[in-house]
This record gives structure tokens, C-alpha cells and sequence, in this order.
């Protein structure tokens, strides 16, 4: 394999441009075994995620998990795939494309916006080759994890940088850390929560289940957890809910070791079990909606909860396409680009000017 990517072919008459690439965790190609087969591995393989030693972790992964849980993912991914497709790959493709639309509302018409998966497809290699064939000179790296986490963001800005280490010609480069405590972002949320009580009475209790992650994590000094935190807090107050009316909560464990409590499936159960006749849902640690949104809470969740003498279950979808959301995720791009969007004043020519001028001396 050569040491470099292949460069696009050197046009005199271009204008470079400016990229904002949106990241998300991936999905597989189809709810089938064969599909989360690939899917499961590249996914479990990446150090960031599983924080284990290689040669033991290698054993378990290829000898017991990837000959048992495909089968049994494939199942929940098949409970909510749609028509046209998985509903992340959906929701992160419509966001890229209504994201375009909104800068361009804000007067920022020239930028390339794409997106693309951590695992699966489209890979974060496939999209940066062709935000290069498009330009691209300067790239905003954006994962659309509100909270930052070893095990997402980072992982996400991990494989942007390797692939960027493989470009002769690299771009100038900036990175999103996070946006848990964004206006906008914590706006959206509420509006999105109000909106769903208009159809239906205050609950009895709100739960905020984010994705959970293994305790040692937070030991190690992740900001994951105080993140979260911080999330609930301020879209609790924005929403002028007492402590008592919400709880912060952690879904989604894996393996035997301890994670972030409390978890999100016992809290349901007690809530049920104390007879508690409203509780709705939101998963503010996800901006589209999922496998461990639809699948984990909308459907596990709900049963959890009415098993165990609950009333009544109501999920919030998260924010998706809304046009608050998307609006806030503009304005955290425009954000991040101040002195990549003025002009700088070169005597009155253009790069292509200057390029034609500097061909012409060889």
C-alpha cells in the first residue's frame, strides 16, 4: 500500500474551499448477520472502545462474540430499519444536507458540508478524498456527539487524523470538541421536549438517559460524565423542572465491569415498581435517532418500565431534522471559522491568478 493517498489532479482555475464534516458513529449496511458481522468488528477492534488488552480482548471478540452477536443485533437493527434504510444513516444525511442549506441562509454559500461514519459507510477516508476532490483546503472535523468521550469523539477525530496523515497535501484543519453546553444546542432540546408535552400532560418524571460508558473512564479523568451532567442540569432549568421531576440516567452497558449509574434500565424498573402513572424519555447524548434510541429505550425501555407496574411510557425523538437543531448546529459551524470565512487582501488577484502566473514560469 503506498505511503500516500492520491492527490487530485492540480487544476489552475479552482477556488479552494472551505469543509465541515459531519461525524457520526456508523452503521452496518443491513440488519442481517452478515452485514453487523464487518460492522461489529471494526467497531469492537478500536482500542478507544474497548480499553482491554489486545491479545486476551483479540480471543474473545473473534472466538465467542462475532460468532454470536451478529445474529442477535441483526435482529434489533431489523426491528427498526425503514424503507429506506438505517434511520442514523438517515438522520445524519439530512442533517448534512439541510446544514448546507441553513449556512447558506447565513451567507455562507460556498462551503462543501458532508458527512460521514466512524464505522460503516461512508468511511471518514471515502469523504475526505472527496471533499479534497471538491477543493477543500481548510475542514472543520464536527462528531455530532454533544458530550465529549474518549470513545466517540475522540475515536471519530482519531480516524480523521490517520487519514489525514496519508495526504501529501494536507488541509488546515479544525475540530469541534463538544457542544454540551451550546445554547442552541440546549435550546433546541427543550423546545423539542415542550413540543412533545403539548400533546399530552407534564410526566411524573423525565428521564435523561445518555450512552453509558465503563466507570474506570471517569477515573481516568474522561469529562464524559461531568458533561452529561451538565447537559441535564441545563436543559432541566430551561424547562424549570424541580430536582425531584428528573433524573440523569445511562443506558447501553456491555461486558461485566462497572459503568456510569445509575443505569438507565433500573431506574425504569423501580420507577415501575413504584407505580409511577407518567414517564417520558429523551436521550440527549444522541442528535439522531438510533439503534439505542428506537430500539433500547422506545422498545426494551418502554417494556422494562409497564412490566414492572409502570403507567404510561412516552419516548421524545431526538432532535433529528428539527429546524431549531439544525439552526443551533449552524451556528456552532459559524463558530468555529472566524478568519477562515474573510478574504484576506492579495493586490486584487485570485489564487487562480496567481497559480496561472506560477505555471507559466516553469
Amino acid at each position: 500500500m503506498p505511503r500516500y493517498l492520491p492527490e487530485p489532479a492540480f487544476r489552475h482555475d479552482y477556488t479552494p474551499k472551505i469543509g465541515v464534516l459531519l461525524m457520526n458513529l456508523g452503521t452496518p449496511d443491513a440488519p442481517t448477520p452478515q452485514a453487523l458481522r464487518p460492522y461489529l468488528k471494526q467497531f469492537l477492534s478500536d482500542p478507544r472502545v474497548i480499553e482491554i488488552p489486545r491479545l486476551p480482548w483479540w480471543l474473545i471478540l473473534n472466538g465467542i462474540i462475532l460468532n454470536t452477536r451478529p445474529k442477535q443485533s441483526a435482529k434489533k437493527y431489523a426491528s427498526i430499519w425503514t424503507k429506506d434504510g438505517s434511520p442514523l444513516l438517515l438522520h445524519t444525511r439530512n442533517m448534512a444536507k439541510l446544514l448546507k442549506g441553513q449556512l447558506g441562509e447565513m451567507g455562507l454559500r460556498d462551503l462543501v458540508v458532508d458527512y460521514a461514519m466512524r464505522y460503516g459507510n461512508p468511511s471518514i477516508e471515502s469523504v475526505i478524498g472527496k471533499m479534497r476532490e471538491q477543493g477543500v483546503e481548510k475542514l472543520l472535523l464536527l462528531p455530532l456527539y454533544p458530550q465529549y468521550a474518549a470513545s466517540s469523539s475522540a475515536t471519530a477525530l482519531d480516524e480523521a487524523f490517520r487519514v489525514l496523515t496519508r495526504l501529501r497535501n494536507m488541509p488546515e484543519v479544525r475540530t469541534v470538541r463538544h457542544f454540551h453546553d451550546d445554547p442552541g444546542y440546549i435550546a433546541a432540546l427543550a423546545a423539542q421536549v415542550r413540543k412533545h408535552w403539548q400533546y399530552g400532560q407534564q410526566p411524573d418524571k423525565l428521564v435523561m438517559s445518555f450512552h453509558g460508558v465503563p466507570r474506570f473512564t471517569r477515573d481516568k479523568g474522561d469529562p464524559y460524565h461531568c458533561e452529561c451532567q451538565k447537559t441535564g442540569r441545563l436543559l432541566a432549568e430551561a424547562l424549570q423542572l424541580r430536582p425531584d421531576q428528573y433524573v440523569i440516567t445511562f443506558q447501553s452497558r456491555f461486558g461485566r465491569t462497572e459503568w456510569l449509574k445509575p443505569y438507565t434500565s433500573e431506574v425504569l424498573a423501580q420507577l415501575g415498581k413504584e407505580k409511577t402513572g407518567k414517564v417520558d424519555v429523551i436521550c440527549p447524548g444522541f442528535v439522531g435517532d438510533c439503534l439505542e434510541t428506537l430500539e433500547e429505550i422506545a422498545m426494551e425501555g418502554k417494556e422494562t418500565f409497564l412490566s414492572n407496574g409502570g403507567g404510561e411510557f412516552r419516548y421524545i425523538p431526538c432532535l433529528n431534522e428539527d429546524p431549531q437543531w439544525i439552526t443551533g448546529l449552524a451556528t456552532i459551524v459559524k463558530n468555529n471559522l472566524p478568519g477562515w470565512l474573510e478574504k484576506p487582501a492579495e493586490d486584487g488577484r485570485t489564487r487562480a491568478a496567481r497559480a496561472h502566473d506560477m505555471g507559466a514560469t516553469h
